[in-house]
């Protein structure tokens, strides 16, 4: 089956140009037009998912329209003696009318302006010779942003836990000290009411004194006549 030819207009048509040095995100524009007066489906695929950020990947273009597509190439280290296999390819979505244009991706250094163009395309993704630098990407703001709402969930469930604790304690607190409250009160009333009565039965006023005196002297004289 023979595919159908390619209505969507590129630019630029044949290669995607990234210019170093590449300790950053470099990024490439791809304009796709659409000429005709139908709807066009296009998907953008390429043979390195893991160096290239891409927005937006998919989507429709109306008769007469264009898109602007941005090519994301994430940092990494540049060696000049690597033979890059990178392409990228635009594909309408019906299977029945399937057109796709390839694009080959070229990088080039500020210091000498000479392009390092890649080999003869290839279906398979070659594994850079060399890790890539992290950096930071829409997937990473997102895990990141998540990774940072489960912290503070677990954080404010600490929190709670301890406020539960705490709680715990106060009331327990409290029914210990109103149960020594209530078993000191009697013994302190009786305590109390024996000093009173010691003290009341020791502190008489001196004219009781005076009047056991007279009772004395009356029995006394009484006894000697």
């Amino acid at each position: 089956m023979s595919k159908n030819e390619q209505v969507l207009v590129l630019e630029p048509p044949t290669e995607l140009r990234f210019k170093g040095p590449f300790t950053d995100v470099v990024t490439a524009e791809l304009k796709l037009k659409n000429p005709t007066d139908k709807k066009v489906c296009f998907k953008v695929k390429t043979t390195a998912p893991k160096r290239y950020c891409v927005r937006p990947n998919s989507g429709i273009i109306e008769g007469g329209n264009a898109v602007s597509v941005s090519v994301m190439l994430q940092p990494f280290d540049y060696d000049p003696l690597e033979k890059n296999k990178h392409k990228f390819m635009w594909k309408d979505a019906s299977p029945e009318d399937l057109m796709d244009s390839k694009l080959k991706c070229v990088f080039e250094m500020p210091a000498d302006n000479t392009p390092i163009s890649p080999a003869k395309p290839q279906d398979q993704e070659e594994k850079p010779s060399r890790p890539a630098k992290q950096v930071s990407s829409p997937d990473n703001e997102v895990r990141k942003l998540i990774e940072d709402k489960q912290r503070l969930e677990g954080e404010i469930e600490k929190l709670k836990e301890e406020n539960r604790t705490i709680k715990e304690s106060e009331v327990r607190l409290r029914k210990v000290a109103m149960k020594e409250t209530v078993s000191s009160t009697p013994s302190q009333s009786s305590s109390q009411l024996s000093s009173s009565q010691g003290q009341g039965g020791l502190n008489l006023p001196p004219v009781v004194f005076l009047i056991i005196a007279l009772i004395v002297g009356v029995l006394i004289g009484k006894l000697i006549l």
